[in-house]
């Protein structure tokens, strides 16, 4: 069972630190555990309370009246809103439920849903990247156990690639080649799919080279094909001073290319950033950047 901080609470239910404390003195919802030297943490319990008294909040139901709900009653009432809500909130509430409790039906119902509701690409834009970078500083610090981690991400990454395999080839007259790939020791891939279907999706020609591609076959590239764009990622292990190294190495080193960015913190950003890098700080720029150069 894993443990989180207020922090990880926070960042997984939408809930800020402070407001969940004034919600636990004066409403009693939940009582942390405490480790010998007194620090405040949460397990996997604590967490789906959590999230189910966030969901409730944001569907409009007030934090006095959600305190008075036994935890079945709390459970039929998200039970409820899931069936009848159309916020994204919720749809990405129930995604990080599914992969806490390793429940495929509630990722299913969720997905599905989702897309019933609001079509593939928009799920992808405003559900499953968002659900990815909410827990994304989690994963990064271990603190969701990897199982979980593995678990939804497999779910999803089946999805995607599905989705990506049955967009059908077309020649687009304004069509450009796209490489896309992890750098070495990188394995966190599904921005990078994302990305894929997006690239796919705009009439582009995605070259998907996949998880840590070794710095030397990224510099033969340019032998092998022709291309004018790169996606690709860094190694979140990295301090941030090595993650400017690596931006501006590869900035210069492929210095007649477009290359872009994701999931860079903004302190790990170069100043001044180099001309040839965009950082995708959300995939729906990325989107209107593929979608205008459809009209160029």
């Amino acid at each position: 069972m894993a443990n989180y901080h207020i922090k990880d609470i926070e960042q997984l239910s939408g809930i800020k630190a402070h407001t969940l404390r004034i919600w636990e003195k004066r409403y009693g919802i939940i009582e942390p555990k405490r480790t010998k030297t007194n620090i405040r943490y949460y397990d996997d319990d604590d967490l789906k309370k959590i999230l189910n008294i966030s969901l409730l909040n944001k569907s409009g139901l007030k934090i006095s009246k959600i305190a008075n709900l036994t935890v079945e009653k709390l459970n039929n009432e998200v039970l409820n809103i899931g069936d009848k809500s159309e916020t994204h909130e919720i749809q990405i509430g129930s995604l990080i439920k599914s992969m806490i409790d390793f429940d495929e039906f509630l990722f299913e119902k969720t997905f599905n849903k989702s897309i019933m509701q609001i079509g593939f690409e928009e799920t992808l834009l405003k559900v499953i990247y968002p659900f990815f970078v909410r827990i994304g500083v989690l994963w990064l610090t271990d603190n969701i156990d990897p199982a979980q981690e593995h678990f939804i991400s497999n779910l999803l990454r089946q999805k995607v690639i599905s989705a990506i395999d049955s967009i059908p080839e077309y020649p687009n007259s304004n069509s450009e080649n796209f490489v896309l790939f992890l750098q070495e020791d990188q394995w966190h891939e599904m921005g990078l799919l994302l990305s894929s279907y997006l690239i796919k999706k705009n009439g582009h020609r995605s070259i998907y080279l996949g998880r840590s591609l070794p710095y030397e076959s990224v510099k033969r590239l340019n032998t092998l094909l022709s291309y004018k764009y790169m996606v690709t990622t860094v190694n979140y292990t990295l301090s941030n001073d090595e993650i400017k190294d690596s931006i501006i190495g590869f900035s210069k080193e492929f210095s007649d290319k477009k290359i872009f960015y994701g999931g860079v913190a903004e302190d790990a950003i170069p100043s001044p950033q180099p001309k040839n890098v965009t950082f995708i700080s959300n995939l729906e720029e990325f989107n209107t950047f593929l979608k205008r150069l459809n009209k160029k």
